[in-house]
């Protein structure tokens, strides 16, 4: 392993127990030895994501005690194993890690090589820790589906962090998208090339209005499984809804009806069942991600940032919906880089 100067211990938010933010412990972790497919990447940035409070009390990973949680970072590698080239050190990079792996809520987090994702020179870290989690996830979401100029997609919870990337990546794609969210977010979608708004979630029993009924060639859903079935009547003959909150666990329509196709989105998924091709047609896309971005051809969430020592107060915040925006933590400052 060739390496920078890294020390042989340092910070990290450790889960070990219960199911809350506020559990959190700031204790000093080892350095961990890299497998030879590996870097050390020195955090720079942390982004927050609502899988992140889920995953707390082994919900979604079996962790013991000590397990270091966090998918998003950003950050520079300062180490890497023993089959990954030299050429990687000092690179910037962002990455999503997999809830079986140490995480990014500390100041070194070890990630696969074929997890990283460049960052453009102009981009800057805190943009970039924002984007995987998000930004990848839509990015997935839209390639379930078919497309040709104009074909119509509903958005359902288009206000939110997933759907502010599926906003701008579906009009890019030719889509006409209607957001489905709160009045707030409006004249922001509308912006970004969005056809048509209307209000929503729907409400628990709520039908959907007549005016959306049969008119969608494609539904994604970002709220829950109950609520994507609640809009299965949106969709058209041979049309597709795609759950990114949970999946549907029956049929939404009788056979032989509006034949419509149902489809599942896990971004963490890839880390246990996806191949080298799958990663690299991933990381392609993000790296697109972020030289729009870059380009500033592609709008980000506007971001809520936080130091260190106050990640599990926000993380909770998150949780507890008490603020708007993509939650980041500074895990190095420009002074310790």
């Amino acid at each position: 392993m060739t390496d920078y100067a890294v020390p042989d211990h340092y910070r990290a938010w450790c889960w070990e127990q219960g199911t809350s933010a506020l559990d959190l412990v700031l204790k000093s972790v080892s350095r961990p030895v890299l497998q030879p497919d590996e870097v050390l990447v020195r955090n720079h940035v942390a982004g927050l994501n609502p899988v992140d409070w889920k995953a707390l009390g082994a919900r979604l990973a079996l962790w013991g005690p000590g397990q270091v949680p966090g998918v998003d970072g950003a950050g520079i590698v300062v180490a890497v194993g023993r089959d990954v080239g030299a050429e990687w050190l000092g690179r910037r990079v962002a990455y999503h890690q997999s809830l079986m792996r140490p995480g990014s809520f500390a100041e070194y987090t070890p990630v696969g090589l074929r997890a990283l994702i460049d960052l453009p020179s102009t981009l800057d870290f805190e943009t970039a820790a924002g984007v995987p989690c998000p930004a990848l996830t839509a990015w997935l979401a839209l390639a379930k589906l078919p497309s040709r100029t104009g074909d119509t997609l509903l958005i359902a919870g288009a206000g939110g962090g997933v759907g502010n990337y599926l906003a701008q990546l579906a009009v890019d794609r030719g889509f006409a998208v209607t957001a489905m969210c709160n009045e707030r977010h409006w004249t922001r979608l509308r912006a970004m090339g969005v056809q048509d708004c209307v209000v929503g979630p729907l409400k628990t029993g709520e039908a959907l209005p007549d005016t959306l009924q049969n008119r969608f060639h494609a539904v994604i859903d970002c709220v829950s499984a109950d609520h994507a079935a609640a809009l299965a009547p949106a969709l058209k003959a041979n049309g597709h809804i795609v759950c990114i909150q949970n999946r549907l666990t029956e049929w939404p329509d009788p056979p032989f009806t509006r034949c419509i196709s149902v489809h599942e989105v896990a971004l963490g998924a890839l880390h246990q069942y996806g191949d080298d091709a799958d990663w690299r047609d991933l990381t392609t896309a993000g790296h697109r991600v972020l030289a729009c971005l870059a380009e500033q051809t592609l709008v980000p969430e506007e971001s809520v940032i936080r130091d260190f020592r106050d990640l599990p107060t926000f993380l909770n915040d998150l949780e507890h919906r008490q603020f708007s925006g993509k939650a980041l933590i500074r895990v190095t400052s420009v002074k310790e880089a």
